[in-house]
């Protein structure tokens, strides 16, 4: 019998996957528009967005778009020995690049890790898992402060047997 995966079970398992990573600070889920981007969220942030589910013959797809984002620092006074992209006078593409990093970490950890099973299952057997090639879209956005980062869409996916014996209806025929 498969034990279905729900919605709740998704979005749990990404926020722990953010929650253990030792890059992120602060894990988020729901609508981009309500991302706290002020200068009092801890950063790293790992937001994630619910986007859709898709069906297939024996499997759920829940796809979400995914954000790493880290603020970027500037100052006025740096010099060229201070730091790697000293045209623009910040850390912008230290940032950009450690963003990049944690956002293979997490396709990585989806695909194909331990991080997937609970309990004594076999780890080539996930309950939770993606495949796939991924567009990593860099951006730079001012808010209260400069941010940078990436953004990526991932279907995760999980086994569903489509009960229909379990369904809590009564037990009459629906067709008229």
């Amino acid at each position: 019998m498969i034990n279905n995966k729900t919605y709740n079970n998704a979005i749990d398992t990404l926020k722990s996957l953010g929650s253990e990573h030792h890059q992120i600070a602060t894990t988020t889920t729901g609508d981009i528009f309500k991302i706290d981007l002020s200068n009092q969220t801890l950063f790293p942030l790992f937001h994630i967005n619910p986007v859709n589910v898709t069906t297939g013959l024996s499997s759920l797809t829940y796809n979400f778009q995914l954000f790493v984002m880290d603020a970027v620092t500037e100052k006025e006074n740096w010099t060229e020995e201070n730091l790697q992209s000293a045209d623009y006078l910040s850390n912008e593409q230290e940032v950009t690049s450690s963003c990049l990093q944690v956002c293979v970490d997490i396709i990585s950890m989806m695909r194909h890790s331990q991080w997937q099973g609970a309990g004594e299952l076999d780890i080539n057997e996930p309950v939770y898992f993606t495949d796939g090639e991924y567009t990593l879209e860099p951006f730079s956005e001012r808010f209260d402060n400069l941010l940078t980062g990436f953004v990526f869409q991932v279907g995760i996916v999980v086994q569903n047997d489509f009960q229909s014996c379990t369904i809590p209806v009564a037990n009459n025929p629906i067709g008229k």
